[in-house]
């Protein structure tokens, strides 16, 4: 049988909760992560009906894009609708788990399924985080290097853009003393040693670092090895917000605003005036993204695709970029599909099941 745990953790594989920003609260919110799994119900809010949904359906697990609990609660009374989902939740013995800015941050997440959707080539993330990525550099004899090597890539280390088993080798050799407390791997105690050594470098998110230490310490046949972490100021450029690509070829303004209108199945959209040009170069950001607008225009973007911008905000467009808001939810609704996807590609057959359940607070005449 599979747990919430189970689950969760391959959801957090795409998307680990490191990445979610320090205002949210992604994660498991309600329930044990060792509860066995009925079936799941995807959503990108949880509201009652969503509940209501998940016991009818006998899915007791709710996976959701928008936190449940996002703020403070100081009781649970059923006074507002986060509570009474809170209580019906419990009461059914439903677990809760959101997967929110964290899965907004990575390049197969919420941007990047707007991308499949609008067809989107080359893509890059639109404005990268910076200072989470560590270098770790160490030094092992050249009989096990491999060994090393090995262990770290099997942590999660080496890993830049498009390539794995990344590393930088070189060389050298190490001196070192035992004393009558040690158990020296080699060299005898009380006489210096010189050991052919090999310095090994490789660099790996900074959430990691744990993991990496262990595996290290594990595959090391030093009883005390030699290691640094650097703190990197490098961009980590497959991790981020936004994303920008290409069109497979230009296309006209009016022509592009009516696609975006079928395949986000909106029955209206707010946009800057048309810029009367081909375009072919487009920025995204699911939900409310109108921070990103200056580097959509530094990234030459023709158009910027995001969500609740704000009336002065349009302004911020200066005849350079064709702002397009699609509407918050609607930029976000394929979320369900991205868990939908992660989950299945590990268990086909699994009772996973998308929410018919609309929860866009906003209506429109």
């Amino acid at each position: 049988m599979t747990t919430v745990r189970t689950i969760t953790q391959w959801i957090e594989e795409a998307a680990p909760l490191a990445l979610q920003e320090e205002y949210d609260n992604a994660g498991l919110l309600i329930g044990s992560p060792d509860m066995l799994v009925t079936g799941v119900l995807l959503t990108v809010d949880v509201t009652e009906d969503i509940v209501d949904e998940a016991i009818q359906n006998g899915c007791n697990l709710i996976i959701s894009h928008h936190p449940l609990i996002f703020r403070g609660i100081k009781n649970i009374t059923g006074q507002n609708d986060v509570q009474r989902c809170l209580l019906k939740a419990i009461k059914n013995e439903i677990a809760v788990y959101a997967a929110h800015t964290n899965m907004d941050n990575v390049m197969e997440g919420v941007n990047g399924k707007i991308a499949d959707k609008i067809g989107l080539k080359n893509r890059q993330i639109l404005q990268p985080k910076k200072e989470l990525l560590l270098k770790l550099v160490t030094f092992v004899p050249a009989d096990f290097i491999q060994q090393v090597r090995n262990a770290l890539f099997e942590a999660g280390a080496g890993s830049i853009g498009n390539y794995d088993n990344c590393s930088y080798m070189s060389d050298g050799r190490g001196t070192f003393r035992a004393n009558e407390k040690a158990n020296p791997f080699v060299g005898e105690i009380r006489i210096e040693h010189t050991e052919p050594e090999i310095r090994l470098e490789v660099i790996f998110p900074e959430f990691l670092k744990a993991k990496i230490t262990s595996a290290l310490l594990r595959s090391h046949p030093y009883e005390e090895p030699a290691y640094d972490f650097i703190a990197l100021q490098n961009t980590w450029n497959s991790v981020g917000a936004g994303i920008v690509g290409e069109l497979p070829a230009e296309t006209d303004e009016m022509e592009f605003l009516h696609q975006l209108k079928s395949v986000f199945h909106l029955q209206t959209l707010r946009h800057t005036s048309l810029l009367n040009r081909k375009i072919r170069k487009i920025a995204v950001c699911g939900g409310s993204g109108s921070d990103l607008t200056r580097q959509a225009i530094a990234a030459g973007a023709d158009v910027f695709i995001s969500a609740d911008f704000k009336y002065h905000e349009f302004f911020d467009a200066k005849n350079k970029i064709l702002i397009v808001d699609i509407g918050h939810y609607e930029s976000e609704q394929f979320t369900k599909d991205v868990f939908y996807e992660i989950i299945t590609k590990k268990i086909p057959k699994f009772a996973v099941r998308i929410s018919d359940v609309n929860t866009n607070p906003i209506k429109y005449l």
